[in-house]
C-alpha cells in the first residue's frame, strides 16, 4: 500500500495581497508601482513539493504607480491593453524546495496575451497562524525579473541625452497571505 498524500489548498487573500513592480524610468532611477487584485489557489504538499501547485490571477486594471497620467498610459494598448487582456495569470509546471523555506516555481506567466515560462523564487509558506475568526493562515512571497519585450510589452521613447525612457527589465515581488480551504 502506497503511502497517502496529505495536501493543503489555501486561498490567496486579496485583501492581504499585492504584486509589486519596478523598472527603470530615464535609465536613472526606479519607477515602483503595484497591482492590488491578487487572487488565487495554492496547493502545498509538504511531503513531496512536486505535487503541489500555484494559480495565481492578478487584475491588470488596478495597476497603480502614484502618478494617474502614467497609470492610464500603462493601461493602454501601449502597454497592457487592459480592455482586451484585463488579467495576468501564473500557473506553475515546477515545484522545487531549494531550502529551508525556500523553493523555485517555474510556470507559465501571461501578460498581454504573451505566455512565457518564468521560475520564482519563493520564500515561505510560513508557519500556519490562527486569525481572530478562526481561520488558519500562512504567507509567502515570490520574487522575479522578466524583460517586459518578451511579453510584447515594447513602446518606448528614446531620450534627447541617449537611451530611453522606459527600462526592459521589470523586477516583480509577490506578497500573499494564505488562508486554508
Amino acid at each position: 500500500m502506497s503511502p497517502t498524500t496529505t495536501t493543503t489548498t489555501y486561498k490567496i487573500d486579496p485583501m492581504h495581497a499585492a504584486t509589486s513592480f519596478k523598472v527603470r524610468h530615464m535609465m536613472v532611477a526606479n519607477v515602483r508601482g503595484e497591482f492590488s487584485g491578487v487572487t488565487g489557489t495554492v496547493v502545498i504538499d509538504p511531503s513531496n513539493p512536486a505535487h503541489s501547485s500555484v494559480d495565481v490571477s492578478i487584475d491588470a486594471t488596478t495597476i497603480h504607480t502614484r502618478e494617474d497620467q502614467r497609470d492610464a498610459h500603462l493601461k493602454s494598448p501601449d502597454f497592457l491593453d487592459v480592455e482586451k487582456y484585463p488579467t495576468i495569470t501564473f500557473v506553475s509546471k515546477k515545484i522545487v524546495r531549494t531550502g529551508e523555506g525556500e523553493s523555485k516555481v517555474t510556470g507559465d506567466l501571461t501578460i498581454h496575451g504573451v505566455t512565457r515560462s518564468v521560475t520564482l523564487d519563493v520564500e515561505g509558506p510560513s508557519p500556519e497562524a490562527k486569525d481572530p475568526w478562526g481561520n488558519m493562515r500562512s504567507g509567502a512571497t515570490a520574487t522575479t525579473k522578466i524583460n517586459r519585450k518578451d511579453f510584447g510589452l515594447v513602446w518606448n521613447q528614446a531620450l534627447e541625452t541617449g537611451g530611453v525612457l522606459v527600462g526592459e527589465d521589470v523586477h516583480i515581488q509577490i506578497e500573499a497571505e494564505l488562508m486554508r480551504s
